[in-house]
């Protein structure tokens, strides 16, 4: 292969023609005119047509009419200016095409489970292929033809070139990469830890990342000053449509500095990764404290392209006569609303009454919704004859309302529902009345959030136990003290994303020391979880701080993607489970019984693990025990343990089979209702040829008259 002289098929140019010219890659698409054969060739840097003409080689010609999408080959040939009027403007070689002298096929391949090609072969067809048409399964069990899509490589060519910007920038402040251990302690951080199971260290586990947080601010105590990393991280955490078990996140942290210079330098950092997708971001962004947020958005991520803020309507509505806001007030409660400008003839009666305030809110954990419209200067509504005139004009200039607009107000005892409502309510009217501009970018730091927050098991931080508090003149045991304290730590949030977060570290023992008392940990919880650290916090440690940012979601958003799982190379699906290598998958008893994991002793007789290899909670998509038990109770059935394993594998048996029945054609296959013809079969015996009802009852647990009476099994 004499791969020195090959040209890539998208860096042909004009300044080609008359060269003859080596060309490797994929067959892209055919189309056959009987006298010429022309083909799409594709490789990563773009298309170029290719004509087969049997007057200039009958014999590559007849080769040539053996060729299917996505066989491998190498062409040679002469590079050619179409004629005018054939010119494609879909291809950025449109102008060009090769007429082929040789033709070797390096590889063949099978009939492809989806559609790869996207360019049109000629001027006016439509693109051949539409990836949010396949089914994402299917789409990920098959990757690496996935990927073999123009768009899909272009994501991870721009994914590249943001990759570049960082290390560029950082490297101008002075950043050194530094790479952090994989395998390392279980240390609590919000989310449960992926957990690997030591050979050497028999019953012991090392913990994959969550993040490198301790071992950055050990690395300031190191004294390297400046530090970042393209950091890989794992989080076992419940499944959400844009969250993956392991992801990439930019870390950074920096000693004898504050929360300016860390909004400095990711100002600029975020501005120029969105550059690199021809996105120009405003600056400085703007900051807002957790509380505003809150208060006016019902959110800590704000999405502050559209309006809609919250405004508080509590003390104009004191003496209401109207009866449900007044107990609400009389009661401690709130009320709160926003206004929509110009809806007034786009939300109509019917659909803010029974849709929005019977349907919606309540979905969404409201009591009500009262809604109001602003027309011919005054407010028609359902309710409006219990407002005074003086409480109606105060509602429209609190919300600055004027004709053609729509009053949305909710009220509740919590001020926290209240904000919760809202808040949903304001995304999901925005959406619905196209309220959300596609091209605006507003990034904006969230900050001054509480240090702590109250669960049901006591005190707990927001963040980390390792955030600086606003003060430190505090006592750990003053809980109501501790609650209004704020932390110095920020987010950034764009477009109503947290795109990342961070905070100024605590760096002094004393103010440590108190933290961890305010959160009731015990001498031995702090030696077991962080005495490493803690070690290391008495040794002198710089003040510091730093921030991670979330690179899929960042270069998702630069890009447009419609997932992070389009920017990330082989991803899981929603269930963190990958149908092209079938991860998670269980393991062998040999390789359990070497980790200990098995109930096998170890070498001093013990047995030091109480875990076996069962079965018990398959991959995504399998049924496991507990499945299986759960049915079984829904079903009033009692089951062995070796009834439950019998039904399991016949289940998963089942699943098994109609995923096969993925890649069955079903094209020319006409719906049906029943796979088998409905047939009306009557019974010819007699009631009570096999015994009396009353025989029949005797067996029943519970009896209603003369019925079986049936405990519910879903509650109404």
């Amino acid at each position: 292969m004499n791969w020195r002289q090959r040209i890539y098929c998208g860096d042909l140019t004009p300044s080609h023609v008359d060269k003859e010219v080596l060309l490797m890659g994929w067959v892209d698409a055919i189309r056959d005119h009987g006298s010429l054969l022309f083909i799409h060739l594709r490789d990563v840097r773009g298309l170029v047509q290719v004509v087969f003409n049997p007057a200039l080689n009958a014999k590559i010609y007849e080769s040539a009419s053996s060729l299917k999408e996505e066989y491998v080959v190498q062409v040679r040939g002469k590079v050619a200016l179409r004629e005018m009027g054939t010119e494609n403007p879909n291809l950025r070689t449109g102008s060009i095409e090769v007429f082929a002298l040789d033709l070797e096929i390096l590889s063949l391949s099978r009939v492809l489970p989806f559609k790869i090609s996207e360019k049109a072969i000629v001027f006016g067809e439509d693109i051949l292929a539409n990836p949010e048409k396949v089914d994402e399964d299917l789409r990920l069990q098959y990757r690496y033809l996935d990927l073999r899509r123009p768009s899909a490589q272009e994501f991870f060519l721009k994914r590249y070139e943001i990759m570049k910007c960082i290390r560029q920038y950082l490297d101008e402040l002075h950043f050194t990469e530094v790479e952090t251990p994989f395998l390392t302690r279980s240390t609590p951080e919000g989310a449960r830890d992926y957990l690997v199971p030591s050979r050497i260290h028999r019953g012991k586990f090392y913990s994959l990342p969550q993040s490198p947080q301790l071992f950055k601010q050990l690395l300031m105590m190191s004294g390297m000053d400046r530090y970042f990393q393209i950091a890989r991280c794992f989080r076992d955490e419940d499944l959400r449509p844009n969250r993956q078990p392991e992801f990439t996140q930019l870390d950074l942290e920096a000693s004898f500095i504050d929360e300016e210079f860390i909004y400095e330098v990711v100002e600029e950092l975020t501005a120029r990764m969105f550059a690199t997708g021809g996105i120009d971001l405003p600056r400085p962004f703007p900051r807002m404290a957790y509380e505003e947020a809150m208060e006016r958005y019902g959110s800590d991520r704000p999405d502050l392209r559209f309006g809609l803020a919250f405004e508080d309507l509590t003390d104009d509505l004191r003496s209401t006569g109207y009866s449900v806001f007044r107990q609400i007030i009389e009661g401690g409660g709130v009320i709160k609303g926003f206004c929509i400008k110009g809806m007034a003839s786009a939300l109509s009666k019917n659909l803010l009454q029974n849709e929005y305030a019977m349907k919606i809110a309540p979905s969404f954990g409201a009591g009500g919704m009262t809604w109001m419209k602003v027309l011919n200067g005054g407010l028609e509504s359902n309710i409006v004859q219990f407002f005074t005139a003086h409480e109606q004009e105060a509602l429209k200039n609190r919300l600055r309302a004027g004709d053609g607009d729509v009053l949305i107000l909710v009220a509740d005892l919590s001020r926290d529902s209240v904000n919760k409502v809202l808040g949903s309510l304001r995304l999901h009217m925005a959406e619905r009345l196209g309220l959300i501009p596609e091209d605006r970018y507003c990034p904006v730091w969230i900050t001054d959030f509480p240090l702590f927050e109250l669960k049901e098991e006591g005190l707990s931080s927001q963040h980390h136990p390792f955030t600086m508090p606003d003060r430190t003149d505090f006592s750990p045991a003053d809980q109501e003290t501790l609650l209004e304290l704020k932390s110095r730590a920020y987010d950034l949030v764009i477009n109503g994303e947290e795109l990342g977060g961070g905070s100024i570290r605590i760096h002094r023992m004393d103010i440590q020391k108190k933290i961890f008392l305010a959160l009731r940990l015990s001498e031995e919880e702090l030696e077991s979880k962080f005495g490493f650290f803690l070690k290391a916090l008495q040794y002198g440690a710089p003040p510091h701080g730093g921030l991670a940012l979330g690179l899929d979601r960042v270069v998702a958003m630069i890009l447009k993607a419609s997932s992070i799982r389009e920017v990330i190379a082989f991803p899981k699906n929603r269930s963190a489970y990958c149908p092209l290598s079938q991860a998670p998958s269980f393991v062998s008893d040999s390789q359990l019984r070497e980790l200990g994991l098995s109930g096998a002793p170890a070498e001093d007789g013990s047995v030091r693990t109480t875990a076996s290899h069962t079965p018990w909670a398959g991959r995504p998509g399998e049924i496991s025990l507990d499945h299986v038990r759960h049915i079984a109770k829904l079903a009033r059935l009692t089951l062995t343990h070796e009834e439950a394993l019998s039904y399991q594998k016949d289940l998963n048996a089942i699943l098994q089979y109609v995923e096969t029945l993925q890649e069955v054609n079903t094209e020319s296959v006409k719906p049906m209702s029943h796979v088998l013809p409905l047939t009306n079969a009557w019974r010819e015996d007699e009631p009570g040829e096999c015994g009396t009802s009353k025989s029949l009852l005797d067996n029943a647990p519970m009896r209603e008259g003369n019925y079986f009476k049936v405990p519910k099994i879903i509650e109404t």
